[in-house]
């Protein structure tokens, strides 16, 4: 195999032949009107049924947090909507960042 290629021997390996665009032709622009308008009556949607929700997997996080190093810390509780423990624990934690410095997670328990 030549080791050696053009630049244009590159390109037609990795993206094929170019493809030549044919030729547009513009169409002659009428200015009329037709004579005849209908005017019709907009359909109307059928109505949407509602959806009973089915079960939603939630997780209960339990954290222990505070704004203090070893000084008093609160429990707060995180309800997430996820079956996975450890995004339930990441999206607990990243809540708890915004208004505490030290998180701590204590449980992670189905409900």
């Amino acid at each position: 195999m030549n080791s050696k290629l053009t630049e244009e021997e590159m390109r037609r390996a990795l993206f094929g032949e170019p493809e030549l665009a044919a030729p547009t032709v513009a169409a002659p622009v009428h200015d009329s009107v037709p004579e005849v308008v209908e005017v019709t009556q907009p359909v109307k949607a059928a109505k949407k049924e509602k959806v009973s929700k089915g079960f939603t997997p939630r997780l209960r996080v339990t954290l222990r947090v505070g704004n203090e190093f070893e000084g008093t810390m609160h429990e707060i509780v995180h309800e997430a909507d996820t079956l996975s423990s450890l995004v339930a624990e990441q999206e607990a934690t990243k809540a708890a960042r915004k208004k505490f410095r030290f998180v701590e997670v204590v449980s992670v328990k189905t409900m």
